[in-house]
C-alpha cells in the first residue's frame, strides 16, 4: 500500500456545502421520536415524502423506536433492509402452501410439507393441532408412491382409515382453497399465518431452552411473515397487470421468496406513502432533498475498532515506518469505512443536512458525540426548539425552516 493509500485512511473529510443542522436530545427513544416528529414537519410544509430519508449506520439499534415514533406521529415507514424469514418455519409454511395448491400432481411428501409446517385449519382446536411430526411422518409413510391430483389424495385418504382423519380436513381445506387471486392471497396465507401465531407459536415455546431464543425467533418471523403477507397481494396485483406473472399459485410461492431474498437497499414493500428508513451503507450515490442521519455518537457512528495486535504495532504498519511499509494494514483497525459512510450521507443531501445523537444511555450512561460531528461546520438547536418540534403542533426549529427557503 502506497503512503497516500495509507493517509486516505485518516484523511479529514470535507464539510457540507449545505446547510447543516444538529437535534441532541437524551435518549435512544427520545432521538427517534425527534427524527419522526421532523419528518411529520416537513411533510406538512410541503415536502414531497419521497424527498426526505432517515439514515443510521445500523437499523439494529434503531429499527423498533423508529417504527414507534413513526406510530406516534402517524407515519408509515419503509425500512431499507432485508427479510430474514427464507429459513424459518412461518416462511416455510407459506411455501409449502403455495407448492401444494401450484401442483397439477404431486408426491405424499410435498403434499405434507404443510402439516410438517404446523399448518392449522381454521377451526383448529390447540388440542388438537397442530399435528405432531410422528403423525405426519405416518400418515406420510401410508400414503401411495407416485404422484396424484389433490382430489386423488383426497380419495385415497378416505379408503384408508388408519391415517388420521385430520388429513382429511387438511385435504378438505385444499380443495376448497380458491384460485390465486390477490384477493385469495390475502385472505388464505394470512389465516395461515394467523393460526400459525395461535398455534404453532406455543409449540415453538414448549419445546424451547428456558433463556426462550428459539420463541423469540419464532415470533420475529410470524410478524415478518404477517408484514409479508399484507403486503404480498398488491405486489402480485401489480405482476398481473403488468402480465410479468401469471395467475397460478406457484408464481406466488416465488413473488414470496423474491420479495424476502432482495439484496440489502431495496425496500421489504413498495409503498409510495412510506418515509425511507436507510441504513448508511445504501446511501452512494443518491441524491436526497432532505437527509436526516441519526445516531452521531461516539461507539456507535464510528463502530470502535477491534484488533488483537497491541496499538503501537497497528500504528506502525499504519504509518509504514521502516520495514512495516511492506505490510498492508487491515480496515478493521481504522473507522475508515463509516467515515465513508457518513460522507456519503452528507453528499446524499442536497438541500439540508439534520443530524441527532442522544446524549445517554437506557442506564444512564454518558454518550458522547461521534467526532464525525467535527468535520461539519453545523448550528444546533436550541433544547426550547426540540422541545416545540415535539409539542403537540409540531413547530420545525427556525434553522430547518431555513432549509426549506433555500437560505444558506
Amino acid at each position: 500500500m502506497t503512503s497516500a493509500g495509507r493517509l486516505k485512511l485518516s484523511t479529514p473529510l470535507d464539510d457540507a456545502d449545505i446547510p447543516v443542522t444538529e437535534l441532541v436530545v437524551p435518549t435512544r427513544r427520545a432521538e427517534s421520536r425527534t427524527v419522526m416528529s421532523i419528518v411529520s414537519g416537513l411533510l406538512e410544509a410541503g415536502v414531497p415524502v419521497r424527498d426526505i430519508a432517515v439514515v443510521v449506520r445500523d437499523l439494529e439499534e434503531y429499527e423498533e423506536p423508529l417504527r414507534r415514533g413513526a406510530r406516534q406521529n402517524g407515519l408509515a415507514t419503509a425500512f431499507w433492509t432485508q427479510l430474514t424469514v427464507t429459513r424459518t418455519t412461518p416462511f416455510a409454511l407459506i411455501e409449502a402452501v403455495c407448492d401444494v395448491l401450484g401442483a397439477e400432481e404431486l408426491d405424499a411428501s410435498t403434499l405434507c410439507q404443510p402439516l410438517e409446517q404446523r399448518w392449522c385449519p381454521p377451526s383448529a382446536a390447540s388440542a388438537s393441532w397442530p399435528l405432531d411430526q410422528q403423525t405426519v411422518q405416518r400418515g406420510q409413510h401410508a400414503l401411495s408412491t407416485g404422484a396424484q391430483t389433490i382430489d386423488g389424495w383426497y380419495d385415497e385418504v378416505q379408503d384408508k382409515p388408519a391415517i388420521d382423519q385430520r388429513f382429511v380436513a387438511y385435504l378438505e381445506w385444499l380443495l376448497d382453497c380458491p384460485k390465486a387471486t390477490p384477493d385469495a392471497v390475502k385472505s388464505v396465507l394470512g389465516g395461515v399465518i394467523d393460526r400459525y401465531e395461535r398455534l404453532g407459536l406455543p409449540v415453538t415455546k414448549a419445546r424451547d431452552s428456558p433463556a426462550g431464543v428459539e420463541t423469540e425467533r419464532d415470533a420475529r418471523a410470524v410478524v415478518r411473515a404477517q408484514t409479508l403477507t399484507q403486503h404480498l397481494p398488491n405486489k402480485y396485483a401489480d405482476r398481473l397487470d403488468e402480465e410479468a406473472l401469471e395467475r397460478s399459485w406457484s408464481d406466488v410461492a416465488d413473488l414470496s421468496r423474491l420479495i424476502v431474498t432482495q439484496r440489502p437497499g431495496r425496500r421489504e414493500q413498495s409503498n409510495a406513502r412510506a418515509v425511507d428508513i436507510l441504513e448508511a451503507n445504501d446511501v452512494w450515490l443518491l441524491d436526497i432533498p432532505y437527509v436526516i442521519a441519526a445516531g452521531l455518537v461516539d461507539g456507535e457512528w464510528p463502530t470502535p475498532t477491534q484488533s488483537p495486535l497491541p496499538s503501537e504495532l497497528q500504528e506502525a504498519v499504519l504509518s509504514g515506518e521502516r520495514q512495516a511499509e511492506q505490510l498492508a494494514p487491515r480496515t478493521a483497525w481504522t473507522d475508515g469505512r463509516d467515515r465513508d459512510q457518513f460522507d456519503d450521507t452528507v453528499r446524499a443531501a442536497d438541500n439540508g443536512l439534520i443530524l441527532t445523537r442522544h446524549t445517554e444511555t437506557i442506564s444512564g450512561e454518558e454518550q458522547r458525540p461521534s467526532y464525525l460531528l467535527e468535520y461539519l461546520d453545523r448550528e444546533v438547536v436550541s433544547d426550547k426548539e426540540v422541545e416545540s418540534l415535539l409539542g403537540p403542533d409540531c413547530i420545525l426549529p427556525q434553522p430547518i425552516r431555513r432549509m426549506l427557503k433555500g437560505d444558506r
